[in-house]
């Protein structure tokens, strides 16, 4: 039975990947991008789970086990947790889908994060752990502490994430339609590789795939559903000791996710090794490490938080959550808000020596490219967006060690094209930089002048189109460039 777990893993982790789904980026819209479409798709997880997890147990088919809260433990994890996961550019789950990408600072963040996490569970940092998650105040979960079935509860919080997402979609496809990439692909092989999953439709597999997990883990012994911390840890331990007993069921659901975002990411042409600079080398480093102590503390990560334990209604899930929330939020303030270079810091002169500088006379062509899809054409509706009195808290000047923005203007990669026409390179950037230093570079060219971006996240190829569609912004040039390599021209719109 132990295979069911690299087999639901590599499921979920094609999914994962086709979707792009990342919590990080959720939780992190909310500051930076005023938008909560994407926290409505944990909703949807977490609803999702909340009916199926009420109704195995309900049936007698699973015993979820409700631990008391240790309040000090889950808000000083789950701040540190929030904090790496913006670091690393990826959650638990993310940067295990992501490694299967090829993103080599996601390895690093992943070793990291596993590391760490098994020294505050079974290694050196056990005191460390004890000395905050001892301190309990004796509350398990919300219904018991009401005194009713956990039925009302779940159905009140399944009929407020239906609300939201119908909102969601009705202002998604009542706007303008982002451009996406021209299919080179037909059929089902165009569905599963190609196309891009809607968010919403993925946050509810996810939430299946969470239902399923538990009863094929429990058949092993496990008494848990989705879980990504302890099995990271488990992994290093037994990578480390040879202990074969922790080798379990989520051992493989990691190691699943793994191969199945591996699987997606080829089979769509997004798999490519990207080495990290510096920079980003060591924010994996700190992030991954952040990534282990919280997620250890707060006794798991946005996965065993804040989708299973959040849908069992632990007072833990749905504490953490917002602890890690509130360390997005922080790192927000301190480390998102580059500003891109101004035209007086960049060459007068075209560069002849950039690989992917454009042609300053021709629209950007590429034998093994897709051309764009233009508004109209298949493809995604443009996100709604709410603004949070949160949100404008955190528009303050970087920290200088985590700007890449010092990097560019000294490098000079905002470059003039010729006949209105500037390149950004943000290749080697990862989510959400490209998004980030784009929406500030538009504002410093002319209305009518187009930008020209480079760009290998793969994040990005939803990301940038769907912002240009709803800042009124005109994709003049959409395709890709290789392997997990694109190009997106955009002419500023106001």
């Amino acid at each position: 039975m132990l295979i069911s777990g690299l087999a639901l893993g590599a499921v979920l982790g094609f999914v994962m990947q086709r979707g792009r789904f990342c919590v990080t980026g959720f939780l992190r819209d909310i500051f930076t991008q005023r938008s909560w479409r994407g926290f409505v798709a944990l909703l949807i997880v977490i609803s999702v789970h909340a009916i199926g997890l009420a109704a195995l147990t309900s049936a007698g088919v699973i015993t979820p086990e409700y631990k008391e809260l240790a309040p000090l433990a889950v808000i000083v994890g789950g701040v540190i947790f929030g904090l790496g996961i913006v670091l690393a550019g990826g959650c638990a789950s993310g940067t295990w889908y992501r490694s299967g990408e090829g993103l080599i600072g996601s390895w690093i963040a992943l070793v990291f994060y596993a590391l760490s996490a098994a020294a505050m569970k079974t290694g050196f940092l056990g005191g460390l752990q004890n000395s905050l998650k001892d301190r309990t105040v004796g509350l398990t979960s919300i219904h018991s502490s009401l005194g009713i079935s956990i039925w009302p509860l779940v159905i009140a919080l399944s009929a407020v994430t239906a609300y939201l997402a119908v909102r969601y979609l009705r202002e998604e496809f009542s706007g303008p339609r982002p451009v996406t990439l021209a299919p080179r692909k037909s059929g089902l092989a165009h569905i599963l590789a190609e196309k891009p999953w809607h968010v919403y439709a993925t946050a509810a597999i996810v939430g299946v795939l969470g239902v399923i997990a538990w009863p094929l883990s429990a058949a092993t012994g496990r008494n848990d559903g989705l879980g990504i911390t302890t099995p990271s840890s488990n992994l290093a331990n037994y990578v480390v000791t040879g202990d074969t007993e922790r080798f379990d069921w989520g051992v493989l659901l990691v190691l699943g996710i793994l191969v199945g975002s591996f699987i997606a990411a080829k089979a769509s042409g997004e798999f490519r090794l990207r080495v990290p600079d510096a920079t980003q080398g060591a924010r994996s480093v700190v992030g991954g490490i952040f990534m282990g102590v919280g997620a250890a503390w707060a006794g798991g990560c946005t996965v065993g938080n804040g989708m299973v334990q959040t849908s069992l209604f632990s007072y833990q899930g749905w504490l953490a959550l917002a602890s890690i929330a509130a360390g997005v939020a922080i790192a927000a303030k301190l480390w998102l808000k580059p500003s891109a270079p101004s035209l007086n810091d960049v060459p007068s002169t075209l560069s002849t020596t950039n690989d992917t500088a454009v042609s300053a006379a021709a629209p950007v062509t590429s034998a093994a490219t897709s051309p764009v899809s233009l508004p109209g054409s298949e493809g995604a509706g443009a996100a709604g967006t709410e603004a949070s009195p949160l949100a404008g808290a955190f528009a303050v000047a970087p920290v200088a060690l985590l700007d890449r923005s010092v990097g560019k203007q000294e490098d000079g990669k905002l470059k003039p094209l010729g006949g209105g026409r500037y390149e950004l390179d943000t290749v080697g950037a990862v989510c959400p930089f490209p998004l980030i230093e784009a929406k500030d570079a538009i504002g410093k060219i002319e209305i009518g002048e187009e930008l020209v971006i480079p760009f290998d996240c793969t994040q990005a190829t939803d990301a940038i189109p769907r912002w240009a569609a709803k800042d009124g912004h005109e994709v003049t040039n959409f395709e890709q460039t290789g392997e997990a390599g694109w190009t997106i021209s955009v002419r500023r719109g106001r």
